[in-house]
């Protein structure tokens, strides 16, 4: 499966539903109409595309937008719900984090107070990553099973952020707001 492949099993989703439960479910059916060797490749991809956004501007944009509290696990679902949003606000993002703010989904938060956030708005996608596991399982009927092929294949699944780039402390205010000022001014945090 290459890159257009992914995204067109993405968007694919995304056009069929937009609740995220919903977008896995579509997604799962369409994996399990693909050869095994497929679900393989999807779960590689996501990872290599997540990749692209695992750095230290994305960590601050996350921190940004959680209020100050994004965690290790926090960071990783956020990743997969930037790979969520689609192709296009994807490539912005990886070119440059703060044009995050131009997400309708972001853009629904800003002001809110993050207790007032669904569940189903919180920008992370912890169960994208899953999706492909539960396809290939259902199939073979095989428990962890994409992770024995993943590895028979020599791929990698990670499952931490190991952020690229200039490390900085994504905490600081002042460097925040100068590095992402459009986030910042949608959801700023205090020193």
């Amino acid at each position: 499966m290459d890159e257009d492949s992914f995204w067109t099993l993405m968007e694919g989703s995304q056009q069929q539903a937009g609740d995220p439960d919903q977008r896995l479910e579509a997604l799962r059916e369409q994996l399990m109409q693909r050869p095994l060797a497929e679900i393989v490749q999807f779960q590689s991809c996501l990872h290599r595309v997540r990749r692209r956004i695992d750095t230290w501007e994305m960590w601050a944009a996350a921190e940004q937008i959680h209020g100050g509290g994004c965690s290790d696990d926090s960071f990783w679902y956020f990743q997969f719900w930037v790979v969520g949003l689609g192709r296009e606000l994807y490539e912005k993002a990886v070119a440059d984090p703060d044009s995050l703010a131009e997400a309708p989904e972001l853009r629904r938060l800003a002001g809110r107070p993050l207790k007032t956030w669904s569940d189903g708005e919180w920008p992370d996608w912890e169960s994208l990553d899953y999706v492909a596991g539960e396809a290939f399982d259902m199939l073979t009927g095989e428990e962890e099973g994409l992770e024995k092929a993943l590895e028979a294949e020599g791929l990698d699944n990670p499952c931490n952020p190991e952020p690229s780039g200039e490390a900085w402390d994504v905490r600081n205010v002042d460097e925040a707001c100068r590095r992402l000022p459009r986030l910042s001014r949608m959801f700023p945090l205090t020193g």
